[in-house]
């Protein structure tokens, strides 16, 4: 678990700007209220212009609302496997797998 995260700090992360520009490293925002939208730079650059600007949007947003965490959009979510490779259905829970299938809780 140590390895993971120590590999994942070591990323090269970069900030994106409103306009899904990389702006620079992240840390660099001159508003440290309101700071951009920081994504590994694989990640960033996977996504479209569009895609990072809706993502730095969101972030701009809620974080005028003084929210300090906030999500990314669906597409820029950064995940990672046990073993640090992509991402497989399986990994994601059994509502990937078993879509059909509805919990309902039991009363005693």
């Amino acid at each position: 678990m140590a390895g993971e995260l120590k590999k994942w700090l070591n990323e090269d992360w970069v900030r994106i700007d409103s306009s899904g520009n990389v702006a620079g490293e992240c840390g660099t925002s001159k508003n440290k209220k309101n700071p951009d939208r920081c994504l590994p730079r694989a990640k960033a650059n996977s996504l479209s212009k569009s895609q990072r600007a809706s993502t730095a949007r969101k972030k701009k947003k809620e974080g005028s609302k003084g929210k300090q965490f906030v999500a990314n959009t669906k597409a820029a979510k950064v995940m990672r496997a046990a073993n640090g490779g992509p991402v497989s259905k399986l990994n994601k829970g059994c509502g990937a797998v078993l879509s059909n299938r509805r919990k309902r809780t039991q009363y005693t």
